[in-house]
Protein backbone atom coordinates (compact mmCIF):
# COMPACT_ATOMS: atom_id res chain seq x y z
CA UNK A 1 0.00 0.00 0.00
CA UNK A 2 1.17 3.10 -0.81
CA UNK A 3 0.45 6.89 0.90
CA UNK A 4 -0.97 8.94 -2.15
CA UNK A 5 -2.70 12.32 -2.13
CA UNK A 6 -5.76 13.25 -4.70
CA UNK A 7 -8.27 15.74 -5.07
CA UNK A 8 -11.74 16.26 -4.17
CA UNK A 9 -14.23 18.56 -4.91
CA UNK A 10 -17.50 19.26 -3.13
CA UNK A 11 -19.90 20.48 -5.87
CA UNK A 12 -22.12 23.28 -5.96
CA UNK A 13 -25.10 21.26 -5.05
CA UNK A 14 -23.80 19.82 -1.79
CA UNK A 15 -22.22 23.53 -0.61
CA UNK A 16 -26.16 25.17 -1.07
CA UNK A 17 -27.26 22.44 1.28
CA UNK A 18 -24.55 22.83 3.49
CA UNK A 19 -23.63 19.36 3.28
CA UNK A 20 -19.93 19.91 3.45
CA UNK A 21 -19.17 18.48 7.20
CA UNK A 22 -21.02 15.29 6.45
CA UNK A 23 -19.05 14.47 3.46
CA UNK A 24 -16.37 15.40 4.68
CA UNK A 25 -16.86 12.97 7.71
CA UNK A 26 -17.47 10.20 5.50
CA UNK A 27 -13.62 10.42 3.72
CA UNK A 28 -12.15 10.44 7.25
CA UNK A 29 -14.29 7.85 8.22
CA UNK A 30 -12.56 5.98 4.88
CA UNK A 31 -9.09 6.55 6.58
CA UNK A 32 -8.51 9.90 4.45
CA UNK A 33 -7.04 13.01 5.71
CA UNK A 34 -7.80 16.15 4.77
CA UNK A 35 -4.52 17.90 4.31
CA UNK A 36 -5.68 20.74 2.67
CA UNK A 37 -8.94 22.80 2.09
CA UNK A 38 -10.33 25.82 0.50
CA UNK A 39 -14.03 27.48 -0.41
CA UNK A 40 -14.06 29.52 -3.74
CA UNK A 41 -16.35 30.31 -6.05
CA UNK A 42 -14.78 29.44 -9.82
CA UNK A 43 -15.17 31.65 -12.34
CA UNK A 44 -15.88 30.88 -16.05
CA UNK A 45 -12.30 30.66 -17.01
CA UNK A 46 -11.21 28.30 -14.01
CA UNK A 47 -14.08 25.98 -14.76
CA UNK A 48 -13.35 26.03 -18.31
CA UNK A 49 -9.38 25.44 -17.42
CA UNK A 50 -10.01 22.93 -15.07
CA UNK A 51 -12.54 20.32 -17.17
CA UNK A 52 -10.82 21.12 -20.33
CA UNK A 53 -10.23 17.51 -20.35
CA UNK A 54 -14.05 17.29 -21.27
CA UNK A 55 -14.24 20.54 -23.61
CA UNK A 56 -15.14 17.95 -26.87
CA UNK A 57 -18.36 16.35 -25.17
CA UNK A 58 -21.85 17.17 -25.21
CA UNK A 59 -21.86 18.07 -21.57
CA UNK A 60 -18.99 20.26 -21.17
CA UNK A 61 -21.02 23.72 -21.52
CA UNK A 62 -23.56 22.24 -18.60
CA UNK A 63 -20.53 21.32 -16.45
CA UNK A 64 -18.85 24.70 -16.99
CA UNK A 65 -22.47 26.03 -16.01
CA UNK A 66 -23.07 24.43 -13.13
CA UNK A 67 -19.74 24.16 -11.61
CA UNK A 68 -19.83 28.16 -11.25
CA UNK A 69 -23.31 27.69 -9.93
CA UNK A 70 -21.82 28.40 -6.20
CA UNK A 71 -19.62 28.01 -3.82
CA UNK A 72 -17.70 24.50 -4.18
CA UNK A 73 -15.07 23.19 -1.52
CA UNK A 74 -11.30 22.15 -2.96
CA UNK A 75 -9.20 19.69 -1.18
CA UNK A 76 -6.54 17.45 -0.58
CA UNK A 77 -7.04 13.90 0.71
CA UNK A 78 -4.32 11.90 1.45
CA UNK A 79 -3.95 8.31 2.74
CA UNK A 80 -3.72 4.94 1.37
CA UNK A 81 -4.51 4.16 -1.78
CA UNK A 82 -6.45 7.61 -1.64
CA UNK A 83 -7.61 8.07 -5.29
CA UNK A 84 -9.21 4.24 -5.71
CA UNK A 85 -10.38 5.40 -1.73
CA UNK A 86 -11.97 8.37 -2.58
CA UNK A 87 -13.53 7.24 -5.47
CA UNK A 88 -15.15 4.34 -3.84
CA UNK A 89 -16.31 6.42 -1.20
CA UNK A 90 -18.07 9.29 -3.95
CA UNK A 91 -19.85 5.97 -5.29
CA UNK A 92 -20.81 5.47 -9.14
CA UNK A 93 -21.36 9.18 -11.53
CA UNK A 94 -24.59 7.77 -11.80
CA UNK A 95 -26.35 7.66 -8.12
CA UNK A 96 -28.93 5.60 -9.11
CA UNK A 97 -25.98 3.48 -9.81
CA UNK A 98 -23.69 3.94 -6.57
CA UNK A 99 -23.76 1.77 -3.93
CA UNK A 100 -25.34 2.25 -0.40
CA UNK A 101 -23.39 4.57 1.57
CA UNK A 102 -21.85 6.17 -0.77
CA UNK A 103 -21.57 10.08 -1.01
CA UNK A 104 -23.46 10.15 -4.44
CA UNK A 105 -26.23 7.41 -3.41
CA UNK A 106 -26.73 9.27 -0.29
CA UNK A 107 -26.53 13.55 -1.35
CA UNK A 108 -26.50 13.66 -5.14
CA UNK A 109 -30.00 15.45 -6.94
CA UNK A 110 -28.51 13.95 -10.19
CA UNK A 111 -26.18 12.68 -12.60
CA UNK A 112 -24.94 16.26 -13.22
CA UNK A 113 -25.59 17.60 -9.49
CA UNK A 114 -23.85 14.67 -7.90
CA UNK A 115 -22.28 16.33 -5.07
CA UNK A 116 -18.98 15.72 -5.85
CA UNK A 117 -15.49 15.27 -7.98
CA UNK A 118 -12.32 13.02 -7.51
CA UNK A 119 -9.48 12.71 -8.91
CA UNK A 120 -9.59 9.64 -11.32
CA UNK A 121 -6.02 8.52 -11.38
CA UNK A 122 -2.65 9.13 -9.43
CA UNK A 123 -1.36 11.03 -12.68
CA UNK A 124 -4.73 13.02 -12.58
CA UNK A 125 -4.48 13.92 -9.29
CA UNK A 126 -1.29 15.85 -9.20
CA UNK A 127 -2.60 18.05 -11.92
CA UNK A 128 -5.60 18.85 -10.36
CA UNK A 129 -4.07 19.35 -6.89
CA UNK A 130 -1.56 21.31 -8.54
CA UNK A 131 -4.44 23.48 -10.08
CA UNK A 132 -5.75 24.38 -7.08
CA UNK A 133 -3.16 24.25 -4.20
CA UNK A 134 0.95 25.25 -3.89
CA UNK A 135 2.80 22.63 -1.69
CA UNK A 136 2.60 25.06 0.96
CA UNK A 137 -0.90 24.67 1.60
CA UNK A 138 -0.86 21.36 2.19
CA UNK A 139 -0.22 20.08 5.88
CA UNK A 140 -0.41 16.87 6.97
Amino acid sequence: MSIERTLSIIKPDATRRNLTGLINAKFEDAGLKIIGQKRLQLTRTMAEKFYEIHKDRPFYNDLVDFMISGPVVVQVLEGENAVKSNRAVMGSTNPDEANEGTIRKEFAESIEANSVHGSDSLENANIEISFFFANIELVA
